[in-house]
């Protein structure tokens, strides 16, 4: 392929991603950037096996695979592609990135010692034929660039399907954050 071919090739797939979500304006650490959205976050989930919900070790913070988990406790279950949309998936990828955000903030006291993002990994609950796995975990991505903006809100990240995931819920994220 030509050097132009190229460049037009990377200039069409650029097109196709979303941005993330702006910050409000008004400024704020983390903690006021969820208060500014408006967004309440679901009581911490308690580990269900034998793990913890997050390790801390040194600047870091790894966070265990989180489910979509309500305010009232109930999860988003279902299939994507099968019982659920792609904007139903990505809600329920939104509403992961929130119950980590409520482990973190129950671990830390308060999510302004979050330095930065830096890696996401998201499990789409799915059918084989279904193939917008990065399109459902921008829901949780686009959470996270709200709260600590693009630069430090956007990590590394993966997207993949699964034939199933536990209590057939609708997505697992983990991630991994740097502290301050």
């Amino acid at each position: 392929m030509r050097k132009d071919g190229k460049r037009r090739t990377a200039r069409r797939l650029r097109s196709k991603l979303t941005p993330p979500a702006p910050r409000p304006s008004g400024g704020g650490g983390a903690d006021a950037q969820l208060d500014a959205l408006n967004l309440q976050l679901p009581p911490p989930p308690q580990p269900v096996g034998v793990y913890q919900s997050l390790v801390l070790i040194g600047k870091l913070a790894y966070a265990s695979g989180h489910g979509p988990l309500r305010l009232d406790g109930t999860l988003i279950t279902g299939r994507v592609g099968l019982d659920l949309d792609l904007a139903t998936g990505k809600a329920a990828a939104r509403q992961a990135g929130l119950t980590i955000l409520a482990t973190l903030r129950q671990a830390l006291g308060s999510l302004e010692k979050v330095e930065r993002v830096i890696k996401i990994l998201g499990m789409v609950n799915c059918t084989p034929e279904f193939q917008e796995h990065p399109q459902v975990i921008n829901g949780c991505s686009e959470l996270f660039a709200q709260i600590w903006g693009p630069d430090n809100g956007v990590g590394a990240r993966s997207a993949v399907g699964m034939n199933s995931l536990p209590s057939n819920i609708a997505v697992e994220i983990e991630a991994i954050f740097l502290l301050k």
